[in-house]
């Protein structure tokens, strides 16, 4: 019988139109006013800190909605948005700089719908708002860490070259050489030479004092600084994907700086901690001839440095760095066998033959391990950008035992502290510190705004779109209607449901896109049946053959356009992202909708029904 669906075929339809109402359900429900409040440098945020938040902000007559303690993180909804500073404030006066607070916003979705995957969409920096880092790669710290690189690898060759040298120093002038004569000392620079165009070598001997200066080229000073710059980019981009934020912006400006952009982040605290608090870590040995407490009086070596222990006490360690972060491949948060927390590290092969050459030629002696981070201390320079503090900090001492390799642990950490470090370091340790030298909360209600002005622009398309179909098709034009309703809560609910998904400015144009794009389906539908009748073909076989000779048409325009959202999706970044995302499912749902979901309307209508005439 023409035109007449299965049973299980119009039970797919109203399921699948269900499911996607279902997970666009949550959108409805708005979001809470919320400060979070995230633990770091050993802290823990407990029952304690939630009950001290809680009575901070009744002793400040803030009511509080909720207060939720869940993984380690507290958060805090409040009523509005005033309340929300207030509440900030009062926290981070009473908990101090152990504790990250950031302001958030909680979506009201109930736990029930919570439970099954219910979540409303993520929106943009454009419509929610979010944070925007500009970040500066610290060149000189980049260079510097190449230069005692190059000290080190001076002493490993002239040692096996056996080449006597009395000392080796980093001046102002570049990497000074000393040697006890002239024999040695063009020795020394005839074989350095041969190592490579990396270093530029001059004999400054004078008075006696042979002496080689070595100084990097420009040429690899300029290599250094945008692998450091490259390198970072790529660590910062592996920080944000270990924090979950969909559709972020990482991106080079200029030479030396870094964009971040964290649209729809649902957790702004550990983003700030993470980014803001840049951490690295280097591997020193202990100068075992030096008293700490001499040494910070000013009697020290210069080859040597003084260093505070995390656990209090000072130490001091050779300026020599035996091997940096950047060779560390993994690192996770582990126990040892007395149930103290440690970071097992595994390193690349580089570092791993790097650091099984240092260690076997010190086995016996102490090795430190010197964390180092940077942050955000409340003050800001003159021109106006945020000043970061250094710290340095020894989190561990150990005697090496054996000979290492690619495979050790860091211990003396807090269990927090250890998650942490763990996280840092396996999503990349920075070649070159980073500072944040502009910090950019973008508020709720330029977002607001934008989707006030997105959303009417959508309601009077749409709403053009419904009259001109019901006038012009009648009770077609209806059903129509209904699709193209269903169509646009199916991609809410669908974009809902996509993890990665991000609902942008320009998303909301994809869907105004989608709008008339679903409907052309039905316009191609319907004329075809409309020709198909003056052509004398009876009702049902007109519209059989305007659904069967119709969808052609339309897949063919739909792939093609599928195919370029696509491409850019593949290429695009942002905003462009967001268009291409929202007018792929937009494009999906369509078709289903305009093709599918009509026919069975049409179908359950007229279908093996003998009607004379049709509302069209």
């Amino acid at each position: 019988m023409l035109n007449k669906y299965p049973m299980w075929k119009n039970l797919m339809v109203m399921i699948i139109i269900a499911v996607g109402s279902f997970y666009a359900i949550p959108n409805l429900f708005g979001e809470d006013y919320a400060v979070q409040v995230v633990a770091t440098r050993g802290a823990e945020v407990t029952a304690t800190t939630q009950s001290t938040v809680n009575d901070i902000l009744a002793s400040k007559n803030i009511e509080v909605k909720r207060s939720e303690l869940e993984n380690g993180q507290l958060l805090v909804r409040v009523n509005n948005g005033e309340q929300q500073l207030l509440a900030k404030e009062a926290i981070i006066e009473s908990l101090g700089d152990k504790y990250i607070v950031a302001l958030n916003l909680a979506p009201k979705t109930p736990q029930w719908l919570e439970s099954m995957g219910g979540s409303p969409m993520k929106l943009g920096l454009d419509l929610r708002g979010g944070v925007h880092f500009l970040m500066e790669v610290d060149m000189g710290e980049a260079i510097r860490k190449m230069t005692e690189a190059k000290m080190s690898d001076f002493r490993t060759d002239l040692r096996g070259e056996k080449i006597r040298y009395a000392g080796i120093r980093n001046s102002a002038k570049g990497i000074e050489i000393k040697f006890r004569d002239e024999e040695n000392l063009g020795r020394a620079e005839r074989f350095l030479k041969t190592r490579g165009n990396d270093m530029v070598f001059r004999d400054i001997s004078s008075g006696g004092n042979y002496l080689l200066l070595a100084n990097l080229s420009e040429a690899y000073v300029k290599q250094v600084k945008e692998e450091a710059l490259q390198q970072n980019i790529t660590t910062i981009r592996n920080r944000v994907n270990e924090l979950g934020v969909a559709e972020p912006v990482v991106q080079r400006q200029g030479a030396e700086r870094i964009i971040v952009e964290l649209p729809g982040v649902q957790d702004t605290a550990r983003a700030k901690d993470i980014l803001g608090a840049t951490a690295s870590i280097e591997f020193h040995m202990v100068d075992e001839k030096a008293d700490a407490a001499a040494a910070a009086s000013g009697r020290i070596s210069p080859s040597s440095q003084v260093y505070n222990r995390r656990n209090g006490g000072q130490v001091v360690l050779h300026k020599a760095v035996m091997l940096t972060g950047d060779h560390i491949q993994g690192a996770q948060p582990s126990f040892d066998e007395y149930s103290r927390p440690q970071v097992s590290i595994n390193l690349d092969s580089k570092g791993g033959s790097i650091f099984s050459n240092v260690t076997k030629d010190n086995i016996g002696k102490p090795m430190a391990t010197l964390f180092i981070e940077y942050k955000d201390n409340g003050e800001k320079n003159p021109d106006g950008s945020i000043k970061m503090q250094k710290i340095e900090e020894v989190i561990s001492v150990a005697t090496i035992q054996a000979r290492l390799g690619r495979n050790f642990v860091i211990t003396g950490l807090e269990h927090a502290e250890a998650q942490s470090l763990a996280l840092l370091l396996r999503a990349g340790a920075l070649i070159a510190p980073v500072t944040i030298v502009e910090e950019r909360t973008i508020g709720p209600s330029l977002g607001a705004e934008n989707i006030q002005n997105g959303m009417q622009a959508m309601i009077w398309g749409m709403a053009v779109v419904l009259i001109f179909m019901l006038v012009y098709y009648r009770g077609f034009g209806l059903i129509a209607n209904l699709a193209l309703t269903a169509n646009l809560v199916m991609v809410v609910g669908v974009m809902s449901m996509i993890p990665g998904a991000v609902l942008t400015l320009p998303g909301i144009a994809g869907m105004v896109l989608t709008v008339g794009m679903a409907v052309d389906g039905n316009v191609l539908i319907y004329e075809r049946i409309r020709e198909e009748l003056r052509n004398g073909r009876s009702v049902q076989q007109a519209i059989h053959e305007g659904y069967g000779n119709a969808f052609s048409t339309i897949a063919d325009a739909n792939i093609t356009t599928f195919m370029t959202a696509l491409i850019l999706f593949a290429v695009g970044t942002g905003a462009v992202k967001g268009f291409a995302v929202t007018l792929m499912i937009g494009i999906a749902t369509s078709m289903f909708t305009s093709i599918v979901g009509t026919r069975s309307i049409v179908n359950a209508i007229w279908g093996g029904k003998r009607v004379k005439k049709l509302s069209i």
